[in-house]
């Protein structure tokens, strides 16, 4: 039989104009605390964004997400924040903010492979 581990997710969002309260989902950070594991992925539908919002800077969102995915992975490279644990990189990526890109609540669930689990989460919730 296989091992269910405990996961955590939060559906990354881009929410173009924050005092409308719209958003599009774009990715998904999943943590994995017993197997180690701290990932995001994310794509984004230029034609999607700019239907809420027709004055957005993609390059400098795909920045911002491109810095989600480094925190994911740690080190010294992904600046301060990529220095903390697994538990304090995911809790700071998922921590409630007023920007443009935000997550959602964390969910919990059980998984056998959080890899194949982003990828699912991703395929339901993102594409």
């Amino acid at each position: 039989m296989l091992d269910r581990h405990l996961f955590e997710y939060a559906v990354i969002r881009v929410m173009p104009r924050v005092e409308r309260e719209e958003f599009i989902n774009v990715g998904i950070i999943v943590y994995c605390a017993k197997l180690k594991y701290l990932n995001a992925t994310f794509h984004l539908s230029a034609e999607r964004l700019k239907a809420l919002n027709c004055q957005l800077e993609l390059e400098t969102i795909e920045c911002n997400l491109n810095a989600l995915v480094a925190i994911c992975k740690g080190g010294k490279a992904a600046g301060p924040i990529g220095m903390l644990d697994l538990a304090g990189r995911f809790r700071w990526l998922t921590a409630t903010r007023s920007t443009v890109v935000q997550c959602s609540k964390v969910h919990p669930g059980f998984c056998v492979d959080p890899e194949d689990t982003l990828n699912k989460l991703m395929e339901e919730l993102v594409l």
